[in-house]
This record gives C-alpha cells, structure tokens and sequence, in this order.
C-alpha cells in the first residue's frame, strides 16, 4: 500500500440494458450531493491510535455498513472504530451503531446495543447467518474478530468464541457468502500481513525521520474461509477449499458470478502482490485464475497496491465486470468482462485512469446515483501517509472523491465538481457505502475518514427518473438471498439487472436491498430472478416507483410506493 511513499446464461444477455432517458447535461444539472452529517445527528470520530510511532494499522481504518438492524425498512449505520494503542493515555473509543428515525435523523443505541467493546476494529459485514430474520454483524480487527447475532430489540450478543470465527489475525475487508450452496451463509476474512507493535519495523523517507512502511515490508497472511454448518458455528475450511494463500496481502474482497454458471466465485484485491480471481469448482473448492484472466497485474505485469473493489455489469453485457482502487500513480483499474473468461481494463483509456492518476482510492463501487439505468462509478480517496507532500509534492494527504457518470458504450464523464461543494471537499477518506436513508428513492452515500467524522451525502435531485426497489426473502436459499440476481424486463426484453451482495467497497457494505434505475420507464413487463441456488423465476409486470419484497418460491409477497411520489410504509417484510 506504501509502494509510493516508502455456462448457464441466466437470460442475462448482451445489449439488453436500458439508455439513459435524457441528455447527460440535463440529468447530471438536476443531481446534488449535500453533506448532511450534522443534521443528522451523527456525532462520531474515528480514532486509529495515532501518537508518533507510525504503526502500519493506523493508515488502514475504517469501515461502515448501512443495515437494517430492527427491521422497520429504514436504513441504520454501523461505524468501525479503532482504539488507543497500549501505553497511550485516553478515553477508550468504541464503534458506534446509529438507528435510523425514519425523519432523517439517527440516534446513536450504541450502548444498549451490547456492540459497546473495544477493539481495533478495521471493517465490518452484516448479514442474516442464522437465517432468523434478523441482521447480525461481523466486525473485522487487528487481533481477534468478532461476531454479534442480533437478538432482536436491537440487542446483539457476542458469540465469536462459540462460533469459532475469532481469526485472531490482520483482518480487513470481510463477506457472507453461500458458496456451497446448501442455504447457509458462509464467511470469507480478508487477511493483510504479520504486524504487531514487537514486529513494528523503523521505516523512513528521508534517511532520519520515521515514515508508515510498506506492506513490501511485512509477510502476507492468508484471508481465511469458514464454512456454516448450520447450528451456530463455523468450520475453518480454507486449506480444504484451495483458498490457503499466505503471499496474500487483502483489503478488499467482491462477491461475483463472473461466468455466469450460477456459482459465487471470489475476487481478491491484493496490496502489492497480484490479486486473485477464484473460481468456484462447485465441490466445495476454488482455483485462482487471476492471471489468465488477466486481473492478477497491470498491464506491464507488475502487480498494484489494490485496495477496494467491486463487480457489476456497467456495460450492458449481461456479464459482471471489476472496479479496484490502487494506490497513486498507479490509477483505478475497470476491468470489462469479455465473456471468455478474459478480462480487459478500460482505465488507462477512458476518464477513469486520467483522473484517478494522483489519487489513492480505498473505498469504491458501482451504483446508479441518477437512476438512468446504467451504474455509475463512486471512488474514496486519501493517502496513507501523512507527510507524502515532502516527497511528492503533486500528491495530497486529503483527496477529493470521484464521481464516474457512466454515459454508455464503456465511456464515463467525471462528473465531481459538478454535484455540489460536499464533492469538492478533500478528504482521508477510507470506507464508504451507499443506501437510500431517507427513503425517497435514490441513493445517499456514507463515507469515513481516518482519524476523522464520517460524511453523509444525501442524494437530491437523483429521485428525478424512475426506480424499483427489490428485497429478496430466501426459503431454501439463504434467508437474505444473497447471491441472488435480479433483473428487470422492459418490453419482454432483459434490462437493468443487480447482485444481492456483502462485501465490496473497502471494509464496508452498502444495503441490501436492490435499486434498478429505470430511467423513463414507468411499467416493467416482468422480472427474472435467479435465487443463489440456481433457480429461476419469472414473475409478473410491476409498476415502477415501489418498494417490492421478493420470496423464493412465492414472488411478490408485499409491494408499497418508493419514492417521492409515494409515502415510505415505516414497516417492510424482510
């Protein structure tokens, strides 16, 4: 990460997403993002430990997750924090969890939650692992992990050590995965290098003065699969799955069916070792392709220092294609999908790789801000080191973030100085996620920073076009069904489609539920759903503009208006 400074085709087929309904120039005029932190009443700071010593932890935190902790069909935030380190005097800091209002403000439960511990936390995935309804929470950390199952109440108790998922490690990014497909949520650790302070090295970019080191520095660690065996706890099978890799060095892990066999395979984002893309062999094991496919390195075959990732069709292909953040002078990666088990990055040619030339991005992921049907690219940014201006003097400490607009055909138009001062704003940005918080149809986005408040973005403007929000419920699948595709139909013919999915961005998660842009069409003429096991289902036409809960086996089981033409219910089945 300091390298500078120191086949089943599912109907998911070719040229079948929507165009966008209006010109770029008038869709993009009516979209702003404002920074409503305040308003809202988010009152957190993050806090790495940092007092001199220069500890590589401390340039790495933290995450965030928008989750539906009590089940009222509001959005509710989890931030990760980090602690003091032993020896240096001060309030302890605890993560924070902050329930949604439903009138766009949040109050902060953290301490009648039971998430009160302090820990060094770095990232967090939540998803419902013991298929009981509710949202648990998995919080990732330098040492041992934790596991909180929700008790309902907005109660959560601590099971780590009784579900055997402490992975007392250098743990990152993490995801639920049902990668056997047997409807239980498995979980994959995202694990980083050997450090602890008695291993700390002296590190220095001008011969005198200590500097972060880089992860060149330490040992990798290998990330860590536990599979679910359905009654509370876990089984360490990462030798037995083919995933034991202790060269790996993970930030960011991206849940993808990147040839479309119905199967979850994993993509890895590695720092300054070459990431990996395992294909899942549908036997319980994975083998890494990374290199044929051509997503292990850059194109001079040197490997990147990359951080986040994500996967989505942004180009209409029917197929997942890969954004990774990588560190500066090194630009984001856009990996296309070719279909032939190849894939392509578009960057160096595209907006993409100008812009993102100078700047360090963690977080990033795909999503559609102005619901023209084709999703756009969110990248943030901020460097590691604190005095990288000494050494690069064309190279910030803060950074502002990125915003792709996606304009078709694989082309984007950098649109950041174009939706508002919050975006102009730098940033040591790390985690972020999106989620639609106040419930009127598009989506917001929540950004932290190291040794900072987080930054909630509220999306106005982006609700101008037409939406389908899209809740899964699996019975034999996952509970939460994810993994499960969906895709809508416009005119018989298959349009925007999504993944429900963990993991993605950096040590973060965005919300569940789906949000298909739908540009100017208002009626769909039906949709396909592809549950995680590999079962499809056609179901009706549905108006566009509402909120509608899918159920394995059952479809449609509850629709409600979605958006400002309708009144937010204040419950939804999940």
């Amino acid at each position: 990460m300091l390298r500078a400074a120191c086949m089943l085709s599912l109907g998911l087929v070719a040229g079948g997403i929507i165009q966008p309904a209006s010109s770029p120039q008038k869709a993009l005029g009516s979209v702003t993002f404002v920074d409503v932190t305040a308003k809202s009443g988010i009152r957190f700071r993050h806090n790495s430990g940092a007092f001199g010593k220069k500890y590589l932890p401390e340039t790495l935190g933290s995450g965030v997750a928008f989750l539906d902790v009590d089940g009222d069909g509001w959005q509710d935030i989890f931030l990760v924090n980090s602690t003091n380190w032993p020896g240096r005097k001060g309030k302890p800091s605890f993560s924070a969890l902050y329930r949604n209002k439903g009138d766009g403000t949040f109050t902060d439960i953290t301490t009648a939650s039971g998430l009160q511990v302090e820990l060094y936390g770095l990232g967090v995935a939540s998803a419902d692992y013991d298929n009981d309804g509710l949202a648990d929470l998995y919080i990732t950390a330098l040492g041992r992990n934790r596991l909180f199952r929700n008790l309902g109440g907005s109660r959560f108790a601590d099971v780590t050590d009784g579900a055997g998922v402490g992975d007392p490690g250098f743990s990152t990014s993490a995801a639920w995965i049902d990668y056997d497909r047997d409807g239980r949520l498995d979980l994959f650790v995202c694990n980083y290098v050997e450090w602890s302070i008695q291993k700390d090295l002296f590190c220095t970019l001008d011969g005198t003065t200590k500097s972060y080191c880089t992860p060149e520095s330490y040992v990798g660690q290998s990330s860590t699969l536990y599979r679910n065996r359905g009654d509370g706890t876990f089984e360490n099978v990462t030798r037995a799955a083919g995933l034991y890799d202790p060269a790996s060095k993970a930030l960011g892990v991206a849940l993808i069916d990147y040839d479309n066999d119905a199967w979850m395979d994993l993509f890895i984002a590695n720092d300054t070792q070459p990431n990996r893309l395992y294909h899942n062999n549908r036997d319980g094991t994975f083998n890494d392709v990374g290199v044929m496919a051509g997503v292990a390195f850059n194109e001079g075959g040197v490997a990147r220092a990359g951080m986040g990732v994500d996967a989505a069709d942004y180009d209409g292909s029917g197929r997942q294609s890969l954004i990774i953040g990588n560190f500066s002078n090194e630009m984001m990666a856009l990996y296309t999908n070719e279909g032939t088990g190849l894939f392509i990055d578009e960057a160096p040619t595209t907006t993409i790789g100008k812009a993102s030339l100078l700047t360090l991005t963690f977080a990033c992921f795909f999503f559609d801000y102005d619901l023209d049907g084709l999703v756009d690219i969110f990248a943030a940014n901020g460097h590691v080191a604190d005095d990288i201006g000494r050494v690069q003097p064309t190279v910030k400490y803060a950074q502002p973030p990125h915003l792709f607009r996606n304009l078709g055909s694989r082309h984007f138009d950098e649109v950041t100085d174009r939706v508002g001062p919050a975006f102009k704003r730098a940033m040591v940005a790390r985690g972020a996620a999106y989620g639609d918080f106040d419930r009127d149809g598009d989506l917001d986005l929540l950004v932290t920073t190291n040794n900072g408040p987080p930054r909630l973005l509220r999306n106005d403007g982006g609700n101008h076009l037409n939406r389908l929000r899209v809740s899964t419920i699996g019975t034999s699948s996952n509970r939460d069904g994810i993994g499960t595709k969906i895709q809508a139909l416009i005119g018989g013919k298959p349009g925007p489609w999504a993944m429900v999915k963990t993991g993605s961005s950096y040590c973060s998660q965005s919300e569940l539920p789906l949000t298909l842009g739908l540009g100017t069409v208002s009626r769909i003429s039906g949709l396909r759903v592809t549950w995680p096991n590999g079962r499809v289902e056609t179901l009706p036409a549905t108006d566009a503009n509402q909120a509608i809960t899918i159920q394995e086996g059952k479809g449609i089981i509850r629709a409600v208006p979605y958006g400002p033409t309708g009144v937010p219910p204040t419950t939804l089945a999940r």
